[in-house]
């Protein structure tokens, strides 16, 4: 049969790839494992070439071997360090990036790096074996990981960067980029968009130098007067950023943007919708991969933090359906604002609104739905779409109720 398969060849296939998940013992997730089986048998009934085959094999492969070094420190929160790999012991750098790296492994944190020499292993130094995990790239001219990160179980090589740059990225709650080359401009380069875009969700990002260098204002200076003042980027991308010189500095700002801030999730607004407006349907089976947990685990944000103006379909095997619009954003405190309080917050951040007031609420049913976070109190917002970049100084604005 030329062209797609029919509808019952489909279900038929779907059936026996549902008795191979049986024979397999497959028992959890089983409609993403689908498909990804699925999709696996469309690359080949595609006639994809073998290199493209070999390379989509080789990153499924190099993902699945990360998941599982991270799955077993789940509930650990996690910083990334980035920096030169040319920096020797005894420089200032590597001596920042020691001292930063036993700062916050002192607070329970782990350290992440991509397991190479230099602010790398000073890190890793810094933080000990036992708070380091590595993920390397496998390169002519470094052959293994440092010492530090060399241990079974905490180490994971890629072939591709841009698997490697996803595992650096994707658990991590907090970042700190230290001096380096082309590798940490693209690293850090790739946050800040990240961050500048929503497409991931609100984490602290430091800058941090030697004492008295100037490698991150001169770069601050490049993006004001270069992006900025040619309207490239909006002159608060930079907002977000923490450039300092001080260790603890650094720490405080990766502490401290946890201090009162937990987690955030999307959710449909139902202000003036009924039971039959497909923005009420609530998908009841829990699943654990969509619940949020930051600052342990933001990755598993990601299915539930669906950034405003897109959609997630209501039934994956009904693609006609009615598309759930997720422009509700909830987040989760350990400590929820007073009035008064919410009233400046309001109006402070009233620029953010497309509507309405931020507010206290009751847990969703999504949120109950999914178990996440259903303890905390929470505020809710409908935000205008770019508005997200000032997200973080809500964030930090609620943080600073801590203080108070």
């Amino acid at each position: 049969m030329s062209g797609e398969r029919g509808a019952e060849d489909r279900e038929e296939l779907r059936g026996r790839i549902a008795e191979l998940l049986d024979e397999a013992g497959v028992r959890g997730q089983r409609k993403l494992v689908t498909q990804l089986v699925d999709t696996s048998i469309g690359l080949g009934r595609d006639g994809t070439s073998r290199a493209n085959l070999k390379l989509s094999s080789a990153a499924l492969t190099e993902m699945r071997s990360a998941f599982r070094i991270f799955a077993a420190h789940e509930g650990t929160p996690k910083v990334t360090i980035f920096g030169s790999a040319r920096i020797l012991a005894g420089d200032p750098l590597w001596e920042q990036a020691e001292a930063v790296a036993q700062g916050l492994a002192a607070l329970g944190w782990m350290l992440v790096t991509g397991a190479g020499p230099g602010i790398m292993e000073a890190a890793a130094r810094g933080a000990g074996p036992d708070r380091s995990l590595g993920v390397s790239i496998r390169l002519p001219f470094e052959e293994k990981p440092n010492d530090m990160i060399s241990q079974d179980g905490n180490h994971v090589a890629m072939k591709y960067f841009f698997t490697r740059k996803l595992m650096l990225v994707k658990e991590s709650s907090g970042f700190v980029c230290l001096p380096g080359g082309f590798g940490t401009l693209d690293e850090t380069f790739e946050l800040l968009t990240l961050q500048q875009t929503g497409k991931a969700v609100p984490t602290p990002i430091v800058l941090l130098d030697r004492p008295g260098g100037t490698f991150w204002r001169g770069f601050e200076a490049f993006v004001r007067e270069q992006l900025a003042d040619y309207g490239m980027v909006s002159p608060g991308d930079l907002d977000r950023v923490l450039i300092t010189d001080s260790v603890e500095a650094a720490v405080a700002e990766i502490a401290g943007f946890w201090s009162n801030y937990d987690s955030l999730r999307w959710v449909p607004d139902r202000a003036g919708t009924d039971a039959g407006d497909p923005r009420a349907r609530v998908e009841t089976e829990p699943d654990p991969s969509e619940a949020g947990g930051a600052p342990a685990s933001p990755a598993r944000l990601a299915s539930a933090a669906v950034p405003p103006g897109q959609t997630m379909l209501s039934g994956q095997n009904a693609p006609t359906a009615p598309a759930v619009q997720y422009d509700r954003l909830v987040l989760r405190l350990r400590r929820a604002p007073e009035e008064a309080q919410l009233d400046e917050l309001n109006a402070r951040f009233a620029h953010m609104l497309a509507k309405g007031r931020i507010e206290l609420a009751d847990a969703f049913p999504e949120e109950l739905a999914d178990r996440d976070r259903t303890e905390l109190p929470r505020v809710t917002l409908v935000p205008e779409p770019r508005a997200i970049g000032s997200l973080h100084l809500l964030i930090r604005a609620l943080n600073a109720l801590v203080a108070d």
